[in-house]
């Protein structure tokens, strides 16, 4: 198998990861009222799958985290051009970033750290302690908000069909399955980007909340609505893991860029 190969399985290992999480997250919500974030779901997961089943989701997370950042360098996925392309391309890089994160949780659950690493509050804290420290967190929480309004229009307009196989893309159970997914996941991402933003404009870390805050500050029966939609946004990144069309990386180009790099 070409190494491209092995990173497209990887990749996709790294979509059912994220499947996986949204549902433990929205079966914990539906159980027992419980809101966990990411890192909570990865400990409930480590107590009930053990090491064996976190190792295969960090290394799903650190494959899709590259190939979203090869993406972001390469343009492998064939973005829009100019300034759109350019935010796509950001919001690629961002993605990756992101997943690497994910990874190093399940890294940390396994080696029996706090499940979570920094809550919220005390990342918040840690950019207040930084120059311009308030305006960091202003214009994070403005970006999630952002991101949070970009599910939306993603939901509205079933974008998120347009790189699955044609064979199921037009099916419409998969369409509102998606729709209901990505508006949950604009919602908590917009109502967490508020949290920080507020702790930005008040200079209060403990404003600041992620996932965990979000579902937690939305009212019954908002947020197990809320909760129906993660589980289905779970759901459909399940179906993205067989039914995703992923570009290969051309590493042969990427050794290639790297040799005259390194003789320039």
């Amino acid at each position: 198998m070409s190494a491209g190969n092995r990173l497209t399985a990887l990749t996709r290992i790294g979509f059912a990861a994220r499947g996986l999480l949204y549902i433990v997250i929205a079966v914990l919500l539906f159980r027992s009222g419980r809101s966990e974030d990411v890192g909570g779901a990865l400990a409930e997961l480590g107590r009930s799958g053990g090491d064996p089943l976190l190792l295969g989701m960090a290394a799903g997370f650190i494959g899709y985290g590259l190939w979203r950042l090869a993406d972001a360098a390469l343009d492998i996925e064939g973005h829009d051009d100019g300034a759109k392309g350019v935010r796509q391309r950001l919001a690629a890089a961002g993605s990756g970033i992101v997943y690497w994160f994910f990874a190093w949780q399940a890294f940390r659950v396994m080696s029996g750290a706090h499940a979570g690493g920094p809550s919220a509050q005390e990342r918040a804290s840690t950019a207040l302690d930084l120059p311009g420290g308030p305006l960091l967190l202003i214009l994070g929480g403005t970006a999630l908000v952002g991101a949070g309004i970009y599910q939306l229009v993603k939901a509205y307009k079933c974008s998120f069909c347009d790189r699955l196989d044609p064979s199921i893309a037009t099916r419409s159970s998969i369409r509102w399955i998606g729709r209901a997914g990505y508006s949950a996941r604009g919602l908590v991402f917009m109502v967490s980007g508020y949290f920080i933003v507020r702790a930005g404009l008040d200079v209060r870390a403990s404003e600041a909340g992620g996932m965990r805050e979000a579902l937690r500050w939305l009212d019954s029966p908002v947020d197990l609505m809320v909760a129906a939609g993660l589980l289905l946004f779970g759901l459909f990144s399940i179906l993205e893991a067989r039914f995703r069309r992923i570009h290969d990386v051309p590493f042969d180009k990427v050794a290639s860029v790297a040799a005259e790099a390194a003789q320039a």
